[in-house]
């Protein structure tokens, strides 16, 4: 975050505190979703988003605790089902930026058919996959991102099968938008927040973040001490998803941040829907009262 940037934020603090609640935060010390947090708040105060501007999703597990500790319009789905839950909030009412959040399991075990079918239709919405490298909320088993050796609750004895590659699995979907970010850098994390805001398709950012209490291995300072950001980066195209395929496929020595990869020129969902063409409304404006008595 450049001086410019901070100034304002310094500038709209204020604002910072409505998005506050009275709501006791159940967190571990230490859980990277306080970063998470306090990134989305500033990003969506500097994108000048007010309550109406838009509504966050929330699935089951530490990442879905977040439902209630932020004051907006929010909603506490399902587990594994939270993609289609926002994506359906996406295509009725496109003038509300849609966010929804979800774990490791809700992600890539029990939802990964609805991200896969989230990426591919090129819905309108941001999603946010909190990655810790572990079920949290339920104490700690291994999810499909647990890396080998990992002694976890339900594998005492280290994690033998190898984790599955995120950002990788994602781009082999023809996406339109993949970045990752961390939760221990803050101002980072808020750019990457503010730029999926803006994107108009389907708007893949994986955050990587420690749990203090669960995931012993990769832990605030094993990120910090590998992590490396694409800007730093001299002549990387983002444009080019098989420059963006090779530089993920490092998770353990150089492992790096930003937006890995953005397709512009790809239509969204509704944009793809010759029956829109030319309509203005969106559909939440189209509905109307209809007499169903004749049918019953």
């Amino acid at each position: 975050m450049d001086k410019k940037t901070r100034d304002e934020l310094i500038a709209k603090a204020d604002k910072l505190l409505k998005y506050e609640t009275d709501k006791v935060i159940t967190w571990c010390s230490g859980c990277g979703n306080y970063g998470i947090q306090n990134a989305l708040a500033r990003a969506l105060v500097l994108e000048g988003k007010e309550r109406k501007d838009f509504a966050l999703f929330f699935d089951i597990g530490c990442s879905g605790n977040g439902s209630d500790k932020f004051e907006a319009n929010t909603l506490h789905g399902l587990h594994g089902r939270i993609i289609s839950t926002a994506a359906g909030a996406a295509l009725a009412n496109d003038k509300m930026k849609v966010i929804a959040f979800a774990g490791d399991g809700a992600t890539f075990s029990e939802g990964v058919g609805h991200l896969v079918h989230g990426v591919r239709n090129n819905f309108p919405m941001v999603f946010v996959h909190h990655n810790n490298e572990n079920y949290g909320l339920t104490i700690g088993q291994a999810s499909s991102t647990t890396r080998l050796g990992a002694k976890m609750n339900g594998t005492p004895g280290g994690v033998s099968i190898e984790p599955i590659n995120t950002l990788e699995f994602v781009l082999s979907l023809n996406p339109t938008f993949v970045a990752r970010g961390f939760s221990g850098d803050v101002d980072h994390l808020t750019e990457l927040f503010r730029m999926a805001m803006r994107h108009k398709g389907f708007a893949y950012l994986e955050i990587l973040q420690s749990c203090p209490t669960y995931n012993r291995l990769t832990t605030e300072d094993w990120y910090a001490s590998r992590v490396k950001y694409v800007e730093d980066l001299k002549g990387y195209d983002r444009h080019d998803i098989w420059a963006a395929k090779k530089l993920v496929q490092d998770m353990d020595k150089e492992i790096y941040l930003g937006l890995i990869y953005e397709n512009i020129e790809k239509k969204d969902f509704l944009s793809l829907q010759t029956n829109r063409e030319g309509v203005k409304t969106s559909l939440v404006e189209e509905v109307k009262h209809y007499d169903v008595r004749d049918l019953i």
